[in-house]
């Protein structure tokens, strides 16, 4: 027999392989399984109607808190907002719900309610709470979704898991968008929850707001701030806030904290203020820069505290206490910073700093020297997860996070008293 040569051999064999594709078709498909990011789209007519006042519900998904005389104010996110008798703290009294679609935010002066639904901006009067009158709306208010002529306002994407056969040459990476939804493979970790995360001295007739807050209430006029700008409205003339004044600030804006003539903005980059002596022409003085996190602020006299936490949202690995000298309010100056665990809202009474630890619960600092505050701990609220906090004169706390809403006794902070509890589902 005769032998053929190994590099003939060779050559063949290249030359078949190169002939295969112009006669053979690559049909090769993947299976895999993706969590699919569905557009969600709310046409105007479907929220632009009056405010239902409806009975009582659960607690499912809580979000930021208010205090109004003795009413309690509690979001549902993205649902509205649940109304408590809090005239006995040891006992709160749920009485009705207000069905707001794509609430998060809400103030509350002269018993007339502002909140957020959607783009707009709703008034609604409690002079009688249990019979709350829807009082106006002012359109297009707070445009932070974007809008499409047919489908309406972008207001979020659902996640849906799906199973897809992919196509190995149109499939080149962890992701790819079809008819306006975007697949997500669940193999490639934390690209999915990238997505979707991305995407108290006041007047008598004024309540109190978390540190969490993007709605405050100054000098009467509403501050509103979006993920850029800061929105002044006017409350005098009507119901419905008027719109009078849009102040440019920069990315990534978060919360607001109002104190004496001043509004101190926390934006994932730092801390801004802004002098508000003219209510309707907020002026920026300054700003402190911190690493980027996510900010909420709470200030006494001539200090600002500050925390700084990680997570999906705020794209960080920073956790800790920021303590802010702002006497000077043109050259605020870092006193010092103090690990923490992972700090969300935060609120100060007296000499007592308390700090929502997310599931750690609220720790409770001795603030006597702010210099060595985050060294001081001298109490805690544990057995739930905590997001903001509220500090009342009359010793009380209220606290918001997943589990539901938590009242306590802080007479003495280094045992706090739980008073009551209303929980989530």
């Amino acid at each position: 027999m005769k032998t053929i040569p190994t590099f003939y051999y060779l050559i063949g064999l290249l030359s078949l392989a190169l002939a295969l594709p112009s006669c053979i078709k690559d049909t090769c498909e993947a299976t895999s399984t993706f969590q699919a990011y569905e557009p969600v789209y709310v046409k105007p007519a479907d929220f632009r109607h009056s405010i239902e006042f409806e009975a009582p519900k659960d607690l499912e998904n809580p979000g930021k808190i208010y205090v109004y005389q003795d009413i309690l104010l509690i979001n549902e996110r993205g649902a509205g907002i649940h109304l408590i008798d809090n005239s006995n703290p040891e006992a709160p009294q749920p009485f009705g719900f207000l069905n707001i679609p794509g609430n998060v935010d809400m103030a509350v002066r002269g018993n007339m309610i502002y909140a957020d639904n959607y783009v707009d901006l709703v008034a609604i009067d409690i002079t009688n709470p249990n019979s709350p009158v829807f009082a106006g709306r002012t359109e297009e208010a707070i445009p932070s979704h974007s809008f499409d002529e047919e489908q309406g306002y972008l207001v979020r994407y659902e996640k849906v898991p799906m199973t897809e056969e992919v196509d190995c040459d149109s499939y080149t990476g962890n992701s790819f968008w079809r008819d306006g939804t975007l697949f997500i493979d669940v193999a490639a970790g934390g690209v999915a929850q990238d997505f979707a995360n991305e995407s108290a001295g006041q007047a008598q007739d004024v309540g109190v707001g978390g540190s969490m807050a993007r709605f405050t209430l100054a000098q009467d006029h509403l501050y509103v701030v979006d993920e850029h700008r800061l929105h002044v409205f006017g409350l005098s003339a009507t119901p419905e806030p008027e719109k009078i004044n849009v102040v440019d600030i920069g990315w990534g804006i978060e919360t607001i904290f109002p104190y004496g003539d001043k509004l101190f903005i926390g934006a994932a980059d730092g801390m801004y203020i802004f002098d508000n002596s003219v209510p309707t022409a907020p002026e920026q003085l300054s700003v402190f820069r911190h690493a980027t996190a996510c900010d909420p602020v709470f200030v006494d006299g001539n200090i600002a505290y500050v925390t700084l936490r990680n997570g999906t949202e705020c794209e960080t690995f920073t956790n800790q206490l920021d303590v802010v000298d702002v006497t000077n309010l043109t050259d605020p100056v870092l006193i010092n910073s103090f690990s923490m665990h992972n700090p969300h809202g935060l609120s100060k009474l007296h000499n007592a700093l308390y700090i929502c630890e997310n599931e750690q619960g609220v720790k409770i600092f001795d603030a006597t020297d702010p210099a060595t505050v985050g060294n001081e701990q001298i109490g805690k609220m544990t057995g739930f997860q905590a997001y903001d906090i509220i500090t009342l004169q009359g010793h009380l706390a209220i606290v918001i996070g997943d589990n539901g809403l938590y009242q306590y006794d802080i007479s003495n902070p280094e045992a706090p008293r739980r008073l009551s509890n209303l929980l989530s589902l």
